[in-house]
């Protein structure tokens, strides 16, 4: 046997490295009770408990208040543009006065 032959067959012996497999834990789900993972439930708000409740309630008012406090900033912005829209209202009649005074 030629040193080539032995290195081959060698070679060809040795076994393939494959890519580790991931480990039966990490690819099955993991065992809930319902409920526990945070999800809707069946039966819609009646099948919703006092914290259930509670915490929409709350979010409600949240947005509520948030709504209020927007609505509020719009108002006082469209107040302060009616006010420039009436100043510029007289700026233009006093310049029709004056342009008009002058023509005559």
């Amino acid at each position: 046997m030629t040193l080539r032959t032995a290195l081959t067959r060698t070679v060809v012996r040795l076994p393939r490295v494959t890519a580790p497999r991931p480990s039966a834990s990490l690819i099955m789900n993991r065992p809930y009770s319902e409920g526990d993972t945070g999800g809707i439930r069946y039966g819609g708000e009646q099948a919703g408990d006092s914290f259930t409740r509670r915490e929409k309630a709350q979010e409600d008012f949240y947005i509520k208040q948030r709504e209020k406090e927007r609505l509020s900033k719009l108002r006082e912005k469209l107040a302060a543009q009616r006010k420039h829209l009436d100043d510029l209202e007289e700026d233009i009649k006093e310049l029709e006065k004056h342009a008009g005074g002058e023509h005559n």
